[in-house]
């Protein structure tokens, strides 16, 4: 660093140039995708391109209308993605604040307001409570500073900070380091007194930055649903198409006709193309984002959706994702009683205590931006209520700040009614009872106290109280008080009690864990607290404690091997430092784990990244960690990551079902395309008729598969393999046997209306109604595959209702509207052929129900297993 770093404030001039030089103080996120991005992200989609290639297909065979229906969807599914995006950037920018917009600054020898994005290694920055520090700073001056780095480090209680002596060499520190004591953090909160400070790292060159940094080494990977569907598509593509050509020079060598062998070829095409898969793909994780949304998740990243449903670990962070990352008073003791808030809540706070509470709340500021402080002023007001403890009518004439060599503050107070000055004091134990002066038997009793009580996981803090005669000896005018001594040291103080506070477990907590537990997923808590500290937790929050912790010290002696040993049984990680959580997703995702991380600091960034499915507190999250995540809890209420893993393993299973009829319903509509021509016969299904099976009853079932509700076993179950396919062989089975007895089922319709010397156009219609009819009752079976269907007559799907509305008036509309008719080229059968077909419809139903017992199995997830018959 230069030395002229070292020099008093900088000049204007000077701090232009090194801005110009070293860049902007701003963090290393990424900037928002703008709308034509997202357009054009929609556009290019190879899932979309194909939709259009088919639609250009219609349009080269000159049938405009058919192609203008195939496009006008297209472009419907176009928007509804884009709109989803969009909205999911808003949300996003609307999360985005800044650490710092402002930053106090000398420069030419005056005080003014600066953007914090234009400080400069060198200027001079003022600091006090409740700023957020803008850069990385040196301090010169510190008075009573305390700062909370908790977004840094992971550690909830404030640590103390004290003016660097002048030899300090102006280098950034790790926050672990003891030189970290002279230097405050880009985006920490002061939470007491005010700072003086040099900039020493801006921007990248931060600690916060360098974090920041690191996630630019992490690349995201598709989840494997989407590879999975990008090689079905190709592979099913190329198969349909070689099968079309064979068909068309089939055609053209038996009849000699090129043209309808061609027609024949395109239209086996547009059976077999999987147009279907991405758009049912889509829409199950667009309205998938949506239905989180509404349970106040943001989906940053669609696609990992599903892939909750496969989650077996979840790392969580302690700090603002177990507890409230905030403190609150938990007990009071002295040596005639103790009370606790949580046992004794609906009592009164004994008398003997009251001393202790009293001036444990004259100790603290009374406009608190520690949370220690705010906490005891809060339960003041609480506990004191009603009594002559609490004196807002004091006036405070002197204070005693903390200080490396007495971690203990005291405030001097003078009463309207009372001539000698009144000196409250609380700190760290050991230092209270130091300034007591106290006999090493009674320090070894409290002392007892304190580590019963810091194994609760508890902060505790001793407090003691003094009298000093006032020399004015006039309560009127306190401030003329003279003669209080340099040290707290002199003054002769009496020892009061403990005051113990917590950062509380969230009250939904416990019960999240419990559902997380009984759905088969290890819960794994990583934190920087103290191994006491965690285990109490831990026992709080619900987490199984077997196994010792592993603290961040021995973490860093192992190599891989014997920590891939220890992660079975190990539940608990403290004193861990950033580069260790990452380290630990690392080693869990290599025993072939599929790991969520929650977090919400920027320490937790790189890990949040790293998992397969990062998840970011959206209210105390940091700019850098929502930046990382995958999903961002907007009310940051853990139980919510539950409800996400239950929408996870609602989205995968219904996928399944969906994937399942689609292989069903092909089967029929190829066969139908393919045995005509092969026979001989007229054709059965034409383009348009094809058209209209999968622009309405394809993407109607995607919406009502969507729409489903989660199976009564699914968050009971173990999580499904990392490596479990979407199109696996009980999927595929499942499909290819239903859909081949439909096939027959219609074959055989055709055979015996064939006899009964039926025209071909009715026939056609008869067969197209048949087959309409079997596929809602193809949906309706396979909305559950654990029962018969209609014992789920509880479980309402408004989206079948409504789908199979529409599906039954398009149909009336084609039989009905002459010219529809006519473009179908159907003829109106009669009636009794018509009740007919519905009863071949009625028998498939039957086929498709009798599949289930065929086809699943017992429920293994009842011996720990995945069943894939039942997703």
């Amino acid at each position: 660093m230069p030395e002229d770093l070292m020099q008093d404030d900088l000049s204007s001039t000077e701090a232009l140039r090194r801005l110009e030089q070293d860049g902007p103080n701003a963090l290393p996120v990424s900037h928002p995708r703008n709308a034509l991005h997202l357009l054009l992200g929609v556009v290019f989609e190879p899932m979309f391109l194909l939709l259009v290639a088919c639609g250009a297909i219609y349009l080269l065979l000159g049938d405009q209308n058919e192609a203008l229906m195939l496009l006008g969807f297209v472009f419907v599914v176009m928007g509804i993605s884009f709109v989803q995006q969009r909205r999911t950037e808003r949300s996003l920018e609307a999360l985005r604040v800044l650490s710092s917009p402002v930053a106090m600054v000398m420069r030419d020898g005056q005080v003014a307001k600066v953007p914090a994005a234009t400080l400069v290694c060198g200027d001079i920055v003022l600091i006090a409570e409740g700023d957020r520090v803008p850069a990385d700073l040196l301090l010169l001056a510190a008075t009573n500073l305390t700062v909370d780095e908790s977004m840094l480090t992971g550690e909830s209680v404030p640590v103390a900070k004290y003016a660097a002596a002048p030899d300090t060499p102006p280098d950034v520190a790790p926050p672990d380091s003891p030189q970290a004591a002279y230097q405050a953090y880009s985006g920490t909160l002061v939470t007491q007194g005010t700072a003086r400070g040099r900039v020493i790292a801006t921007g990248p060159r931060s600690a916060l930055g360098r974090i920041g940094q690191s996630l630019a080494a992490i690349g995201a990977q598709p989840t494997p649903v989407q590879a999975e569907t990008a090689r079905v598509v190709k592979l099913v593509a190329a198969a349909g198409l070689a099968l079309a050509v064979c068909l068309a020079l089939f055609y053209w060598l038996r009849l000699g006709d090129w043209l309808h062998g061609l027609l024949a070829g395109l239209t086996l095409a547009m059976a077999i193309l999987p147009e279907e898969l991405p758009v049912v793909l889509t829409i199950f994780l667009g309205l998938g984002a949506w239905r989180l949304a509404r349970e106040k998740v943001l989906a940053r990243s669609i696609p990992a959706i599903e892939l909750l449903g496969a989650t077996t670990v979840l790392c969580v962070d302690k700090t603002g994702t177990l507890t409230m990352n905030r403190m609150q008073l938990r007990a009071l003791w002295c040596d005639d009683g103790r009370y606790d808030t949580v046992a004794n809540a609906t009592e009164a706070l004994q008398e003997e205590l009251h001393g202790v509470l009293e001036y444990a709340v004259l100790a603290s500021h009374r406009r608190a931006f520690d949370p220690m402080e705010t906490a005891i002023a809060a339960a003041g007001k609480q506990l004191l209520a009603n009594t002559e403890h609490l004196h807002d009518d004091w006036t405070l004439v002197d204070d005693y700040p903390l200080s490396p060599e007495m971690l203990a503050m005291s405030r001097v107070w003078q009463s309207p009614d009372h001539s000698a000055l009144l000196i409250a004091a609380k700190g760290a134990p050991e230092a209270i009872m130091d300034l007591c002066h106290l006999p090493p038997q009674r320090c070894a009793d409290i002392a007892r106290q304190v580590t019963a009580m810091a194994n609760e996981g508890l902060r505790v803090l001793g407090v003691a109280r003094a009298e000093f005669a006032n020399p004015v000896a006039n309560p009127a005018t306190p401030a003329a008080a003279t003669g209080l001594p340099d040290k707290q040291h002199d003054f002769d103080f009496e020892f009061l009690g403990l005051v113990a506070l917590e950062d509380p477990v969230r009250a939904d907590v416990p019960e999240a864990i419990a559902q997380c537990r009984r759905a088969g997923m290890q819960v794994v808590m990583i934190t920087g607290d103290h191994p006491s500290t965690a285990r109490s937790i831990a026992r709080q929050a619900g987490l199984t404690a077997d196994g010792a912790p592993i603290t961040g010290t021995e973490l860093e002696a192992m190599d891989d091997a014997a920590l891939n040993a220890r992660l079975a049984d190990t539940h608990i990680f403290c004193r861990v430092q950033p580069a260790q959580k990452l380290r630990l997703v690392q080693a869990f995702r290599a025993r072939g784990e599929v790991v969520a991380m929650t977090g919400d600091g920027v320490n937790d960034a790189p890990a949040l990244k790293a998992a397969d499915i990062g998840v970011a507190m959206g209210v105390r999250g940091t700019d850098v960690a929502r930046e990382a995540a995958a999903l961002v809890l907007l009310n940051d209420d853990f139980a919510s990551l539950v409800t996400a893993v239950r929408h996870g393993r609602r989205v995968f299973a219904n996928l399944r079902k969906a994937i399942a009829f689609i292989v069903a319903v092909h089967v029929p509509i190829v066969g139908l395309s393919f045995f005509p021509v092969l026979f001989g016969w007229p054709a059965l299904l034409m383009p348009v008729h094809i058209l209209f099976l999968q622009l309405i009853i394809d993407p109607a079932c995607s919406v009502v598969f969507e729409a489903e509700a989660i199976e009564s076993h699914a968050m009971t179950a173990p999580p499904r393999p990392a490596n479990a396919r979407l199109f696996d062989r009980e999927v595929l089975v499942r499909g290819l046997v239903q859909g081949s007895g439909l096939l027959a089922i219609l074959l055989a319709q055709s055979l015996a209306l064939r006899a009964t010397g039926i025209d071909g156009a009715q026939e056609r219609a008869l067969t197209f109604i048949a087959l309409v009819f079997s596929n809602l009752g193809l949906i309706f079976a396979n909305r559950t595959w654990s029962g018969l269907s209609w014992t789920r007559a509880g479980a309402v799907n408004h989206a079948y209702r409504w789908s199979s509305a529409a599906t039954l008036t398009l149909l009336v509309l084609v039989l009905g509207v002459p010219s529809v008719r006519a473009l179908f080229g159907f003829d109106l059968p009669p009636a009794p052929l018509v009740a007919a077909a519905m009863a071949t419809a009625l028998v498939s139903t039957l086929w498709f129900e009798a599949c289930k017992k065929m086809l699943n199995r017992p429920a293994a997830h009842a011996n720990g297993q995945w069943d894939k018959s039942m997703p």
